[in-house]
């Protein structure tokens, strides 16, 4: 069985960074795009990045282009690593981030939250003023 497990989350100040980390594993992802989401209080879960199974292709929401980068790692046929690096992070981005993957797809299409299989269960990013 597939699992996503996020870590990384946690508190920073406005400016400062972090990394957050998706680990993919039960079977192979290597078909798979994967991409992040995140889900502010009182606010629908929105895109925020996502890349290829190849990751030739990265797709960024406009909010977060200049400042996250997705990457992702399938050295392991079972265990994938995607990991989103967070810089000049801003109190609009508090939020809990979601990993995911969709089987078949583009980066382009987990932008719309198409053919989506499966998601983690979300780290906490705070960012304070």
């Amino acid at each position: 069985q597939r699992q996503l497990v996020e870590s990384g989350g946690g508190l920073v100040q406005a400016g400062g960074s972090l990394r957050l980390s998706c680990a993919a594993s039960g079977r192979t992802f290597s078909g798979y795009a994967m991409g992040w989401f995140r889900q502010a209080p009182g606010k629908e879960r929105e895109f925020v990045a996502a890349i290829s199974p190849s990751s030739v292709t990265t797709y960024y929401t406009d909010s977060v282009k200049g400042r996250f980068t997705i990457s992702r790692d399938n050295a392991k046929n079972t265990v994938a690593t995607v990991a989103l690096q967070m810089n000049s992070l801003k109190p609009e981005d508090t939020a809990v981030y979601y990993c995911a993957a969709a089987f078949g797809r583009t980066a382009q299409d987990m932008g719309v939250m198409r053919g989506i299989n499966y998601w983690g269960q979300g780290t906490q990013v705070t960012v304070s003023s």
